[in-house]
């Protein structure tokens, strides 16, 4: 079956593509819009992977939202009446939202897709979720916790994913916990106490809490109560998740003490004010990673299962993954690199190919690389328009020797290669770098370039076979989570000495481990790099200036190229240089 899944209208809409059980293509909206987390129909994204695959609309079989909009509508609605009058704003906006539109979505999609009403399905959130984690999964059969903010009205799930006897996957939910109880929830909630965005600002905070101590986890046991089955309640007091600019109420901040300004300067290491908001993002930081170690036990309890698949935003904390690898009672963990709701157009589209359509499970390992690609020659005739100082060079080893005696001389370039990544995380197809060995180089990546908070850690990407020389792997425990940069882990005492760069106050590190046959051109450059330094370790974060999407174009790998302190550019096999 020919399936296209949907995730829209919340923040971060996707389309992915899936064509007799296996993905074809797969894009977040914002990387055509240019507008960072779109929440629009995923039109753009979704006529790439069409065109991708070689379809058009007629083609498709289904199109398959994530979510189910009434249940949703459901929650909101039942919600803003039970704080009525507090709600009456939200019940206002969410009339005029739902009744304008959204409760007709079906016919939307239909338009929007060019495809008949009859072909339009819906999914539920957290199964969505969980299908994202489990088909794409190296496991047969497997535990599959999905922990996100709130889908419908499910925050929390443990599913079992194993097949049934004519062989076809059975994905069981076997407990959930309901809206407003939710980690989720809560970590955006304290997100938003620390100044930044909902649903954008979390890894922010995941980055601050190495500089602080876990000493409010009294104060925290107010807010949230774990109990013995893993379930979790929060004191709804400190709490108003019925307003979306601002999720807590006076209580949290007599608590807590006062909210920071989204304005007001932080840096952790003046002390003061900035050590009090690290205590509290550490505290979060412990609490969350409790909580997610109680549900994967109660998880493997229930299921009986030796392996666990992970999905939902929450899932994206990758300091709490590395946690889970290392002490959840389970032999092997799996996140979805899209982890999101953008994931879940994914997790829509595989569940209705396996369940309705009957497609056989693909085996193959999931490329991060499913975006949009350019040719040598699209961007030969791009480079040529634009008028450009560049060079070509005659073939990729010339091309990576050369950015590899740059980066080595402490240089840092734009990487644009293949077709961009799904998910969050740039692991070498759309990439800034920079030489982790010298000291003080994030520091200028940052002021000249990122122009993000001094706080935040730059991530390692290290070629497969020497990473554990560099940092603490534990055997095959990190071995589904690190190719996509799902995991912290600590550095070797010679990683510690060698990379500063990439080691972050607590000593540890958001690692990519790059394996050259999945990733050809990004492991070619590691190498290179290793033949001229003796050390296949570079920094690696995300080719983009703050505010903005990943580069998804060559253009707007130029636009980027231009606005910041970049040195010099690839795009494919040229390199931009400064104007003279």
């Amino acid at each position: 079956m020919r399936i296209l899944g949907i995730s829209a209208l919340f923040h971060d809409s996707a389309a992915a593509l899936v064509v007799d059980g296996v993905v074809v293509a797969a894009a977040q909206e914002e990387r055509f819009s240019r507008k960072k987390q779109d929440a629009r129909l995923p039109v753009e994204a979704a006529a790439f992977c069409l065109a991708e695959a070689g379809l058009t609309a007629d083609d498709l079989d289904y199109v398959v939202f994530y979510e189910k909009p009434l249940r949703k509508f459901d929650r909101i609605l039942s919600s803003s009446l039970a704080t009525w009058p507090r709600g009456l704003g939200r019940f206002v906006r969410a009339m005029g939202t739902w009744l304008g539109g959204r409760l007709w979505l079906e016919g939307q999609i239909a338009r929007a897709f060019d495809v008949p009403e009859d072909r339009v399905l819906f999914s539920d959130h957290h199964l969505s979720h969980a299908a994202s984690a489990f088909y794409p999964s190296p496991f047969e059969r497997a535990a599959v916790l999905t922990v996100d903010g709130v889908g419908e009205w499910t925050t929390t799930a443990i599913h079992r994913a194993a097949p049934g006897p004519d062989g076809q996957v059975v994905l069981e939910t076997l407990r959930t916990l309901q809206f407003p109880h939710s980690i989720g929830l809560l970590y955006s909630a304290i997100t938003a106490y620390l100044g930044f965005e909902v649903n954008s600002g979390e890894y922010k905070v995941m980055g601050l809490a190495p500089f602080g101590e876990p000493r409010l986890l009294e104060a925290f046991e107010r807010l949230v109560q774990v109990r013995d089955d893993a379930s979790l309640e929060l004191d709804m007091s400190y709490f108003q998740f019925d307003r979306s600019a601002k999720s807590y109420t006076p209580r949290l901040e007599a608590l807590l003490g006062p909210a920071r300004s989204p304005e007001a300067p932080l840096d952790p290491r003046d002390g003061g004010e900035g050590q009090r908001f690290a205590d509290v993002a550490r505290t979060l930081q412990v609490v969350t990673e409790r909580y997610l170690l109680a549900l994967a036990a109660e998880a493997a309890r229930l299921t009986g299962e030796t392996n666990l698949c992970l999905a939902g935003g929450v899932a994206l904390n990758c300091v709490a993954n590395g946690k889970l690898a290392r002490e959840a009672p389970f032999d092997g963990v799996y996140v979805h690199p899209a982890a999101g709701d953008a994931g879940g157009a994914l997790g829509a589209a595989l569940l209705v190919a396996h369940t309705l359509g009957g497609d056989p499970r693909d085996r193959a390992p999931l490329s991060p690389f499913l975006g949009r690609g350019y040719a040598h020659d699209e961007v030969a005739g791009f480079l040529s328009d634009a008028r450009v100082r560049h060079r070509v060079l005659p073939d990729d080893d010339a091309l990576c020797r050369e950015v590899a005696k740059r980066l080595a001389a402490g240089e840092i370039g734009g990487w644009f290669q293949g077709r961009f990544e799904w998910g969050p995380r740039a692991l070498g197809a759309r990439s800034i770098l920079a030489d982790a060995r010298i000291p003080g180089i994030g520091d200028r990546v940052n002021a000249r370039i990122k122009f993000r908070e001094r706080f935040r850690p730059f991530a390692p990407a290290v070629l497969a076979d020497e990473a554990e020389r560099w940092f603490s792997l534990d055997g095959d425990v990190h071995a589904h989570l690190t190719p996509q940069m799902l995991a912290v882990v600590g550095l070797t005492d010679e990683g510690a000495a060698t990379l500063p760069s990439v080691r972050h106050v607590d000593g540890s590190a958001r690692v990519q481990t790059v394996d050259p046959a999945a990733s050809p051109a990004f492991g070619r450059l590691l190498e290179a790099f290793r033949a001229e330094t003796g050390v296949g370790v570079l920094l690696n974060t995300s080719f983009n200036l703050k505010g903005e999407p990943i580069c998804g174009s060559p253009a707007d790998a130029l636009a980027t190229f231009t606005r910041s302190g970049l040195d010099f550019l690839v795009l494919e096999r040229a390199i931009v240089e400064r104007a003279a």
